[in-house]
C-alpha cells in the first residue's frame, strides 16, 4: 500500500470489535438465558474486576460517566448555595454534573499541561466552595498530589473526574485513589468503552459506595423498601459483558496507544507544542494533542490527505452559551489558549504502524 494513499480514522471501533467478536457472542448468549439483564451477574463481576484493576476498596457501575460524577456529589450533599471548582476546558459533563445538583460550577485556569493549575485553585477557593473537580484531560493525570495539598488546607473533597484516563498513575498510584471517590466513563470513545453509555465510581470509603449504590437505585434498599429518594442509573448486564470482555486486553491495548504516543513524541520534539506529562505519571493517552497557531490549515491539510482529526474542546465551558454573561474571553487564558491552538490526532490500539508513520509525515511535511 502506497502510505499518500492511507486512509487514518480518528476512531476506528468496528477492528477492536472483530478482536472480541467471538466471546462477545458467547458472553450474549449467555447473559440471553440468564433472564437477568439490569444488576446482574455480569455487573457484580464487573465491579470487582475493577476493584483490582484501579486498586479501589470499592466500585459501583453506573449508567454513564456524568453520573459517576453526579452521584458522587449528591451522596455528599453538594446542592443549591454551594459551589464547585473544576477546570474549563473539560468536556461540557464535568460542569453539567454540578449543575444538576443545583450547586454552581465555578472555574479556575490549567497550568502548562492543560490540567488544573494548583495556584490558580487556590486563589478561587470561597467559603461557598464544597468540592473539587480536577479532570485527568485526554489520559494524563493532573498534578493530584499538589491539588490533594490544597484541597486539605481548607477541609474540601476532591471527586476526579477519570473519564479518559482508567489505567493512568501518578506516583504509581491509580487515577481515582487520592480523592474521596473517581468518576469513570466507559463511552464506546473511552480506552474502556463498551456498546452504549457505561460508567463507574472509584472510593476507599464504604459508607460512600453504600450510599451511591442506594441512590443508582431508586433508593431502594431491596425490592419493596425505599430508603432515599434516589435515581435510575443502573448498568444493564451485556454492557457490563462488553466491559469484562474488554478490561482482560486493557493492559495490552494501553500498551500499544502508549507506543504509539512515545512515536509521536519523538517526532514531534522541537516540531511542534505537545501536551507535556508530569513527573512520576504515566498517562493512557484517551487524546494525543498537539498546538499550533496554524491550527485550522493543518486540520483542512491533514483532512485532504484522508487524515481524520478532533479539537478538544472547540469552545471552552466558561464561554458556552449556557453561562451568557457570566465570563469574558481572556477569563481564563490558557484554556482558551487550548480551545484556538489545539488539534487532536489519531490515537487508538489497532491504528497500524503505517499510519502512525503516515499521520508523522503528513504532519511534519506541512511544518515544514
Amino acid at each position: 500500500m502506497v502510505l499518500s494513499m492511507l486512509k487514518v480514522p480518528f476512531v476506528d471501533l468496528a477492528v477492536q470489535y472483530q478482536e472480541i467478536r467471538d466471546r462477545l457472542l458467547v458472553g450474549i448468549d449467555k447473559v440471553g438465558n440468564s433472564g437477568q439483564y439490569v444488576l446482574g451477574e455480569e455487573c457484580l463481576l464487573l465491579e470487582e474486576e475493577l476493584k483490582v484493576f484501579c486498586d479501589s476498596k470499592h466500585v459501583v457501575t453506573v449508567g454513564n460517566g456524568s453520573d459517576a460524577l453526579f452521584l458522587v456529589l449528591k451522596a455528599l450533599g453538594i446542592g443549591p448555595g454551594d459551589e464547585v471548582i473544576t477546570a474549563p476546558n473539560s468536556f461540557i459533563a464535568s460542569a453539567w454534573a454540578i449543575s444538576a445538583t443545583g450547586a454552581t460550577p465555578k472555574y479556575c485556569d490549567v497550568d502548562d499541561g492543560f490540567n488544573m493549575d494548583p495556584q490558580e485553585l487556590r486563589r478561587s477557593i470561597n467559603k461557598k466552595t464544597k468540592a473539587i473537580i480536577p479532570v485527568h484531560l485526554a489520559g494524563i493525570p493532573c498534578r493530584i498530589n499538589e491539588i490533594t495539598e490544597v484541597a486539605k488546607i481548607y477541609g474540601i473533597n476532591i471527586i476526579e473526574d477519570c473519564a479518559q484516563a482508567l489505567g493512568a498513575t501518578f506516583q504509581n498510584r491509580h487515577v481515582g485513589n487520592f480523592g474521596v471517590a473517581g468518576g469513570f466513563s466507559m463511552h464506546p470513545l473511552k480506552n474502556l468503552g463498551v456498546m452504549g453509555d457505561g460508567g463507574f465510581i472509584t472510593t476507599n470509603n464504604e459508607e460512600l459506595s453504600t450510599q451511591i449504590r442506594l441512590l443508582r437505585n431508586h433508593g431502594l434498599k431491596d425490592r419493596d423498601h425505599v430508603a432515599i429518594w434516589g435515581y435510575n442509573s443502573r448498568l444493564d448486564e451485556l454492557q457490563a459483558l462488553v466491559g469484562r470482555i474488554k478490561l482482560k486486553l486493557l493492559k495490552e491495548w494501553n500498551g500499544q496507544t502508549l507506543a504509539i504516543a512515545n512515536k509521536y513524541l519523538d517526532s514531534f520534539s522541537g516540531k511542534v507544542e505537545v501536551l507535556k506529562v508530569p513527573m512520576f505519571s504515566k498517562p493512557v493517552w484517551h487524546n494525543f494533542l498537539i498546538f499550533t497557531e496554524r491550527r485550522d490549515s493543518l486540520r483542512k491539510y491533514l483532512f485532504d490527505k484522508r487524515i481524520d482529526t478532533r479539537i478538544h474542546y472547540p469552545i471552552p465551558i466558561h464561554l458556552q452559551e449556557v453561562h451568557k454573561n457570566q465570563y469574558r474571553i481572556g477569563d481564563y487564558p490558557k484554556a482558551e489558549y487550548q480551545s484556538a491552538n489545539s488539534l487532536s490526532l489519531p490515537i487508538y490500539p489497532t491504528l497500524t504502524n503505517n499510519q502512525v508513520e503516515y499521520v508523522i509525515d503528513t504532519v511534519l511535511e506541512f511544518l515544514k
